[in-house]
């Protein structure tokens, strides 16, 4: 740090620190969280990390600094991590007579709660599935008890463990010739699924739900919770999910037909959990053809995407697309595939 003034020196102090964050991430999605729960909460600071040495490069290359090498480094060393938040190259989507498309949207019971001040979040709902008109649909925390109703479609809905709050629901134009729900224990939570037959070909489609920290995002909230409650229920949040993780992994080995994993994992694209779900033989449809940064969840202080649409290689993904409405706490996506 020879010839940086003392400010200087102290911004790359916290340079430095951010820089050995992000790089700690990098070997986060092979470390189990009951193995180091506290240190898999850190995935959930990746955009952010991201962000600060992106920040930090620009800083130091508009000085022309050799400091902005670190951050460079760093951000080459873990350039898929980028590349899984914010698609640089823009994806054009690809029009086959062939293609069916996915969607996927946490409808948080509907409003049920008035957590929104519009009284038609339900209506609304509709009005953009009738809109998009896609060949799947897939809810989480669908509310029990004031079902959406959708012409065409055939449906398979099943309630939470307990029952009392809601549950998961699929529509699919295609006909349903089997479906189940893979219950979570003590938990509200749980994963659903659908056998459709699409022409000649039986495509499995799951939905997750996946153990929620249940901490609420608003500054005022967080102001009032110490860092190290905050550590031990994420901590203990992750250590739920991965058991959640094991037995869904459990039930899908038993298929065999081609799948498409949709729903809100409760966690990000840095995490053990994600790379378990997508393992070797899924890939991430907004990875394939997304644009921009891929936010599905209204976190106030940068992108955070938590939910999925996971795909097998027998299908193209011809495109992708993350709407900008404000009918819940996450955002709904949709994916073009086409089946080889």
């Amino acid at each position: 740090m020879k010839g940086l003034k003392f400010g200087s020196k102290i911004l790359f102090l916290i340079n430095s620190l951010v820089a050995f964050l992000l790089l700690i991430s990098y070997v986060l999605p092979y470390i189990p969280p009951k193995r180091f729960a506290t240190l898999s909460v850190l995935s959930l600071g990746v955009p952010l990390l991201i962000i600060l040495n992106v920040l930090f490069f620009i800083f130091w290359l508009l000085r022309v600094k050799k400091q902005m090498l670190l951050s460079l480094v760093i951000l080459l060393l873990g350039w898929n991590y980028i590349s899984s938040m914010y698609k640089f190259s823009a994806s054009a989507a690809v029009s086959d007579p062939d293609n069916f498309t996915v969607m996927s949207f946490n409808v948080r019971l509907l409003n049920k709660y008035g957590w929104l001040p519009s009284k038609t979040i339900k209506e609304e709902v509709i009005k953009l599935v009738t809109k998009e008109d896609p060949d799947i649909m897939c809810f989480q925390e669908y509310r029990r008890g004031n079902a959406i109703k959708l012409d065409g479609y055939y449906s398979f809905n099943a309630t939470y463990t307990s029952g009392i709050k809601g549950g998961q629901s699929i529509f699919s134009k295609y006909p349903i010739i089997n479906s189940g729900s893979l219950e979570f224990p003590d938990t509200y939570n749980n994963a659903i699924f659908v056998d459709i037959v699409k022409q000649k070909d039986t495509i499995r489609v799951y939905t997750l739900h996946l153990q929620s920290s249940g901490i609420a995002t608003d500054v005022e909230h967080l102001k009032n919770e110490t860092s190290g409650h905050l550590f031990k229920q994420v901590g203990s949040t992750f250590k739920a999910q991965q058991d959640q993780v094991d037995l869904f992994l459990a039930h899908k080995a038993k298929s065999h037909y081609k799948t498409i994993v949709t729903g809100d994992f409760n966690n990000t694209a840095y995490s053990y959990i994600y790379r378990k779900i997508k393992g070797d033989d899924l890939k991430d449809t907004f990875e394939e053809a997304g644009n921009g940064f891929g936010r599905t969840y209204d976190f106030k202080f940068f992108p955070m995407r938590i939910d999925f649409i996971l795909c097998e290689e027998d299908f193209t993904v011809n495109g992708f697309k993350t709407f900008d409405v404000k009918l819940s706490d996450h955002y709904p996506i949709k994916a073009t595939l086409k089946l080889h």
